[in-house]
């Protein structure tokens, strides 16, 4: 099937919207998957994701993270080189920015018509994956169904009060599948593994919606052959979680 894109600003956030039925709000009824990406890239990188989406027939939305793509800051590269805890803290509060703002980017698509509110999930890389977890703790409403992070984690390295980790009673019951890399440098593993652990409880009633996947031998760079793995299981996460019409 050809797909169609759209390029568009929902609320603050540029977005680049992709889906193969005759419109976008038809390729909504099958779910729509939000779809942020990893530092210093844009949603653009990740045109070939996007396009994976759209031809499950997902409504795919990529957007451009707070600080980056079109809204790039002027002064992006001192910002984010900066040593120490200046850069973490950059990195950090872009990530808050950013998910703060996910809960009017879903009242946007709804109230266009594109989307559904219990057909919507969310997905991201590294940066991403921070702002995925951030994201069920911002939309109050618990309108994102399901969410599949990768090699990102909801324990920031600097105490804030809007670390995901604080709240662990805000994810259930989005299905949550976490993949990560056990070698990894810049975001720990084990951070993750433990937050699966403290999260189950919360999940006893339907332990099927909560999965974690550690790649034991991989770093923050996967290989080709991970790759398809982390991507084998993200869409067969939205098939079983996003209830289809």
């Amino acid at each position: 099937m050809a797909i169609q894109q759209q390029r568009l600003w929902l609320t603050s956030a540029p977005a680049l919207v992709m889906y193969t039925h005759q419109t976008p709000a038809e390729s909504g009824t099958h779910g729509t998957i939000l779809f942020y990406h990893d530092h210093g890239a844009s949603k653009e990188h990740n045109e070939a994701d996007l396009a994976r989406f759209a031809q499950a027939g997902f409504l795919a939305v990529g957007l451009d993270n707070v600080g980056h793509g079109e809204r790039r800051y002027s002064d992006s590269d001192r910002r984010f080189s900066a040593p120490g805890h200046s850069m973490e803290a950059e990195f950090l509060s872009a990530v808050h920015a950013t998910a703060s703002e996910v809960p009017a980017v879903i009242d946007t698509l709804i109230s266009r018509g594109w989307s559904q509110q219990d057909r919507i999930g969310i997905a991201g890389i590294s940066m991403g994956g921070f702002i995925t977890y951030a994201a069920i703790v911002a939309d109050k409403k618990q309108r994102l169904c399901a969410a599949t992070p990768i090699l990102g984690s909801p324990t920031w390295l600097l105490p804030r009060a809007e670390s995901p980790h604080q709240h662990p009673e805000a994810f259930f019951p989005t299905a949550l599948l976490s993949q990560n890399a056990g070698r990894d440098s810049e975001v720990p593993a084990s951070l993750v593994r433990d937050f699966h652990q403290w999260l189950a409880p919360y999940y006893a009633s339907a332990p099927e919606r909560l999965h974690y996947i550690e790649y034991t031998n991989a770093d923050h760079e996967l290989s080709a052959e991970i790759w398809a793995q982390v991507w084998h299981q993200v869409m067969a996460w939205f098939k079983r979680f996003l209830p289809n019409q």
